[in-house]
């Protein structure tokens, strides 16, 4: 099957920024009807939490998912841990690792696997690019059914946060080696960031 949607980097435009923070705010609404606090409050606050979006796109970490001109779902990537959140962590921080980042996909593609197909592609690229041996992510901690969701795909957990007001404190791992690579994703990556108005790939002039 030819995939239909593309994953491209998030080019840092504006376009973009609003784009990202239109995916959050429709995942907070989701998280607030199935009754849990995650998102409900920016952390720590609003502005803090637009800078770190809008630092994610200035260092091209962060992904989209199109589907032709609309978003569906998005991913950030760091290559080291936030030290703060990570200290406590029950692992060897030393080895080489992507952490992610704000991974939401629209709730009109829940079903789709899409998310964790995204989670799988993350690791996996970030072997290739670097020789990661790790994908690791920190969850909400009072989000008990994140925390199955991920353990279901094979994560383990590796401790939690040594701040305990840090929400999304609670840390885990999977080993890239144990994804299995599936013979074809439903996203096609692009090679050029994405035109925010189109969500077709486009050449970026200096």
């Amino acid at each position: 099957m030819t995939p239909t949607l593309i994953i491209a980097r998030a080019a840092d435009t504006p376009e973009n920024l609003r784009t990202i923070l239109g995916l959050v705010e429709e995942a907070s609404e989701w998280l607030s009807r199935k009754g849990t606090d995650q998102w409900q409050k920016p952390w720590p606050s609003r502005r803090r939490r637009d800078a770190r979006i809008r630092r994610g796109l200035k260092r091209e970490a962060t992904w989209i998912v199109w589907d032709g001109d609309r978003a569906v779902a998005t991913v950030s990537m760091a290559t080291k841990p936030k030290r703060k959140v990570w200290r406590g962590a029950d692992c060897n921080l030393s080895a080489p690792a992507v952490y992610a980042h704000r991974l939401i996909v629209t709730r009109d593609y829940a079903g789709w696997e899409l998310g964790a197909q995204l989670i799988d592609w993350t690791g996996l690229r970030a072997y290739r690019d670097y020789g990661a041996r790790w994908i690791r992510i920190d969850v909400w901690s009072s989000n008990l059914a994140l925390h199955e969701y991920y353990e279901k795909r094979g994560f383990i957990s590796c401790g939690a946060c040594r701040n305990r007001r840090y929400p999304s404190g609670k840390l885990f791992q999977k080993d890239v080696l144990d994804i299995v690579e599936p013979v074809s994703m439903q996203f096609a990556e692009s090679p050029v960031p994405a035109n925010p108005l189109t969500g077709s790939g486009v050449a970026c002039g200096g």
